[in-house]
């Protein structure tokens, strides 16, 4: 997983010391957009606490030195410390490592005592014998089967370059789109500007996470340590 990156060129103004944008393929869009899909317990365990800007640091906090005696005995901590989405099992792998608690595809479902019906959620009472249905049975998952070569997986398509503006902004890339952008910024000095390609890697995913949450200037903050931005 440490060796896990995705690579994107970068068109840098030296002159300004900004990125403009990012030319990118499928796997960074996937990523970027797949940050949508992440809960926020799970986004403060990635950031680590102390590096939190506001009070959710706090909170998470609370939660995770509130003793169980407190907490409802149907009621799990981890649930709301590690909680679990369907759709992170498809992100490009920048945002784990052996430290922190790997994603589980796994399908888990319960019974109560009676047997008679089956839930995804310990919570839910058995409208048969009005017990909480908490009790784990195993799922087996069906065999696998062959899909489409087409079948990309990830969320957009990956016959498309993307255009990655500095504050995360995507769209399809065309020769159009980057004269307008460049005419945008007001750049003079066609000289100044260069192409970068950069990888990528754990360490830049978890600084982008970081630096969406602070910052209109991501790429320029991640790649050129530009913490003014």
């Amino acid at each position: 997983m440490e060796n896990s990156k995705v690579s994107l060129k970068l068109l840098i103004d030296r002159s300004n010391h900004k990125v403009l944008f990012a030319e990118a393929g499928k796997e960074f869009v996937d990523f970027l957009f797949y940050l949508l899909a992440l809960p926020v317990g799970t986004v403060i365990r990635l950031l680590t606490k102390k590096c939190m800007v506001g009070s959710l640091g706090n909170l998470y906090d609370s939660v995770e030195n509130l003793s169980q005696i407190y907490i409802q005995p149907n009621k799990d901590k981890d649930s709301l410390l590690k909680p679990e989405s369907t759709w992170l099992t498809q992100v490009p792998l920048l945002l784990t490592n052996e430290s922190q608690t790997p994603i589980s595809s796994e399908k888990k479902y319960y019974i109560c005592g009676c047997r008679r019906h089956i839930s995804n959620d310990t919570t839910t009472i058995c409208p048969s014998c009005r017990q909480y249905m908490n009790h784990k049975v195993n799922y087996t998952a069906p065999p696998a089967v062959n899909t489409s070569s087409s079948d990309e997986g990830g969320f957009v398509k990956g016959v498309v370059t993307y255009m990655v503006m500095d504050d995360l902004e995507v769209k399809p890339m065309s020769t159009i789109s980057c004269i307008t952008l460049i005419n945008k910024f007001n750049v003079s000095n066609m000289g100044a500007l260069e192409e970068k390609v950069v990888d990528m890697t754990m360490a830049e995913g978890l600084e982008l996470l970081r630096a969406s949450l602070q910052s209109k200037a991501v790429l320029t903050s991640v790649f050129l340590g530009n913490t003014k931005a």
